[in-house]
């Protein structure tokens, strides 16, 4: 005779009707959740179960609860298709000379929504950005680490890489002519360089505090690392690793194999 399975804790059953309710919009983005009392109520079940299943759910990253104003539903933020055909969109701008650059794409925002914090520094390149790049470690690179805004909300956070010999002395290291039209694409343009290919490894992982406070990543949300290497030929002109909220973004790659 099969043994029965036993009945979930009724902090899971809890969390898992609220669930079906935000989920389904019966509890709409930003809406207060009933009051631990009233759940209570409803629910039959004790204080501290209560407590449980909310904290199931903020680990999920379902809900927000701030003190003094009571849990409800996260607000989602708006998802944005990231396509294997975004590079070229920024070829496109950089032969045009629209305003614009992958990331403005991306979003579908005009260049007058975008902003960008910066910030550039000389480093020497660690073992693993060496080998990206195919160079000796301790091969001098520029550093720039980026905050892309949308309408003034960070989006995703970037550290990019160019060698150092490549760069110095010319407007590509200069923090005053960020954002740039055409953005790395352009940069690389007005070095010589026209890029022939791109090749981005992806991978997902809890955010680290400074991302959580930068990006305001609510819990329980990881967030997706894209580490980009830029060609022309068979040459690495730059590496990046470009890090977003995994619940603002859907990536969409079409292989072709005919």
């Amino acid at each position: 005779m099969p043994t029965p399975h036993p009945e979930p804790p009724r902090y899971r059953l809890m969390a898992e009707e609220l669930r079906r309710r935000i989920m389904s919009g019966a509890i709409p983005p930003g809406a207060l959740l009933p009051s631990e009392s009233t759940l209570m109520t409803e629910f039959s079940v004790a204080r501290g179960t209560v407590r449980e299943a909310l904290a199931l759910l903020r680990a999920e990253g379902l809900v927000v609860t701030e003190m003094g104003r009571g849990t409800y539903a996260r607000t989602t933020m708006p998802v944005r298709r990231l396509g294997s055909d975004r590079y070229r969109k920024e070829l496109d701008q950089v032969r045009s000379g629209e305003l614009g650059t992958s990331f403005t794409t991306d979003q579908q925002i005009p260049w007058s929504a975008y902003t960008l914090d910066k910030a550039f520094h000389e480093t020497p390149a660690s073992e693993t950005i060496a080998d990206l790049f195919g160079v000796e470690p301790g091969t001098m690179l520029l550093e720039r680490r980026f905050v892309f805004r949308t309408h003034g909300t960070p989006q995703q956070m970037s550290t990019s890489y160019l060698l150092l010999e490549m760069v110095t002395g010319t407007p590509v290291a200069d923090p005053a002519n960020e954002p740039w039209p055409g953005g790395n694409t352009a940069q690389l343009h007005s070095l010589g360089h026209t890029i022939t290919s791109v090749r981005e490894q992806v991978r997902a992982r809890m955010p680290v505090p400074d991302e959580v406070d930068t990006l305001r990543i609510p819990g329980g949300v990881p967030v997706v690392v894209l580490t980009r290497q830029t060609y022309a030929g068979d040459r690495v002109l730059e590496v990046a690793d470009i890090t977003i909220p995994a619940d603002r973004v859907s990536l969409d790659y079409r292989i072709d194999l005919g």
